[in-house]
């Protein structure tokens, strides 16, 4: 299905007028670097704490944290292996897909994104202020 025939397929549905809140509270979720690159990991298989932990070089509590809020989102999910638990994408077909969207895009804006003075690095929430 090509690009203008899905979005033609999601207006004509309604979703863009019907799923606004529940839009926002996933990319909401998507909003964070250490929770989109605990999601870029998974891409790769499942993962233990401690693993994501000497990958992303974040303390335990920080990747716990993440976790637990992308596994409430249903983005990710995991199982027990011994003492330990695996996580892994909920469903990564579609999280893959939504990253690599994510990348092309960001390709596409080059750095309109991140110099954009509400959102980008130097915007006011990115400094450490509150929004």
């Amino acid at each position: 299905m090509g690009m203008l025939s899905a979005s033609r397929d999601v207006l004509c549905c309604g979703w863009l007028e019907q799923a606004g809140v529940p839009a926002a509270a996933l990319f909401r979720s998507l909003s964070d670097p250490t929770r989109l690159a605990i999601l870029r990991h998974l891409t790769l298989g499942e993962h233990k704490v401690v693993d994501l932990v000497a990958h992303l070089g974040v303390a335990q509590s920080t990747v716990s944290k993440h976790l637990s809020c992308l596994r409430e989102c249903g983005l990710v999910q995991f199982r027990a292996a011994g003492r330990a638990s695996l996580y892994s994408l909920a469903v990564p077909e579609q999280l893959t897909e939504l990253l690599a969207a994510a990348e092309r895009l960001l390709c596409v804006t080059g750095d309109a994104v991140e110099l954009c003075p509400a959102y980008g690095s130097r915007a006011p929430a990115a400094e450490g202020g509150a929004r």
